[in-house]
């Protein structure tokens, strides 16, 4: 069964300097059909606007995953990280017993556009930790590349979960397929552009939850940048 949930339909905060859309239940938004979708917690697209971003705060026993689309994200962290995330990089920060940490776009004239995505873990009370991995245009140019995995199989990030995501950039006649175990959870999440996922058309924002389902298709892309997780259920 695939679901569509659309763009327009995910929550919205506007704190001037930020405006995330939340794909699920999130700080002010509570949607109690919109909890997350198997193991995946949290997709928030967020714009941070020049000079600004979240001052340090805490996270514990989470898989956090950040997926920079434009601009780029300035990290620094109780673990001594300091990094700038640059689209095409996927960085990988496992909670565990509890970090701190602050996200900044010290740009002075352009937005930082990206993806914050939480995973709940399959362990607990681990030591913090801390990957950011490089990933090439063209390996995901007409196919979907392995970013995020419990083993950082094929140069993903290693995430401490039963889960994995892939990203794809597709165009024209470009497709690609994931096979999917049908007593486990998909979830389609479409970037930028537009994106046949199973026959179903989605636009930028859109998502496809997909239960009982043994593959993915994607087709018939326009511009398009999708992220595909494989979830536990």
């Amino acid at each position: 069964m695939l679901t569509l949930r659309k763009s327009q339909d995910r929550g919205y905060a506007d704190h001037g300097w930020l405006k995330s859309y939340h794909s699920f239940s999130f700080a002010g938004y509570h949607d109690p059909n919109h909890m997350g979708w198997g193991n995946l917690r949290v997709i928030n697209e967020d714009r941070v606007a020049p000079g600004m971003g979240f001052g340090k705060h805490g996270h514990r026993d989470m898989e956090i995953i950040s997926y920079v689309l434009s601009g780029e994200l300035a990290h620094q962290d109780s673990m001594g990280n300091v990094k700038g995330i640059p689209p095409g990089d996927v960085q990988r920060m496992s909670a565990g017993t509890g970090v701190m940490h602050s996200e900044f776009n010290h740009a002075k004239d352009q937005t930082t556009h990206f993806l914050q995505i939480w995973i709940e873990p399959n362990v607990t009370g681990i030591a913090p930790g801390y990957e950011q991995k490089t990933i090439p245009v063209g390996d995901k140019r007409g196919k979907l590349r392995l970013v995020a995995s419990p083993d950082g199989a094929q140069g993903s990030v290693t995430i401490h979960a039963d889960a994995s995501v892939h990203a794809g950039l597709f165009d024209g006649n470009e497709s690609a397929e994931l096979a999917l175990d049908p007593k486990r959870k998909g979830y389609v999440h479409l970037v930028r552009g537009t994106l046949e996922v199973n026959g179903q058309r989605l636009g930028a924002g859109d998502a496809a939850l997909l239960e009982g389902e043994s593959r993915v298709v994607l087709a018939n892309g326009q511009d398009a940048e999708v992220l595909v997780f494989d979830l536990a259920a």
